[in-house]
């Protein structure tokens, strides 16, 4: 059974740093693209950052980039997701997917983890 779970989610201060990691099951990684999504209350899930586990090229959202960093450790069947710089902007359920393709769409995407929660505050 295809499986992704979240971890390293938390509270930290505006301009600190988080690590969230993905691990998965019951897929072979480096076949897919994994997407990192968040969501925050009232508003529509987002792309922040994708990467292809079979060839290593990666998109950020604009509000991710220069600050996020996404990788992917396909012996440990893992992406991260490094956040530098946090912006109380960027509290959200944040919520990693695998899909066949690097994409923004959400819809693209086959399996999902249940999310781990950001929260960005002083």
């Amino acid at each position: 059974q295809e499986q992704l779970v979240e971890s390293g989610g938390g509270l930290v201060q505006p301009g600190g740093s988080l690590r969230l990691s993905c691990a998965t099951s019951g897929f072979i990684l480096d076949h897919y693209a994994i997407g990192w999504f968040r969501q925050a209350p009232g508003k529509e899930r987002e792309e922040v950052s994708c990467v292809s586990s079979s060839d290593g090229s990666t998109r950020y959202a604009d509000s991710a980039k220069g600050r996020f960093t996404i990788s992917g450790d396909n012996a440990k069947n893992t992406v991260y997701l490094q956040m530098n710089s946090l912006k109380p902007e960027d509290t959200a359920v944040y919520y990693c997917a695998a899909g066949a393709v690097v994409t923004v769409i959400p819809t693209m995407y086959y399996y999902w983890g249940q999310g781990t929660q950001v929260t960005v505050s002083s």
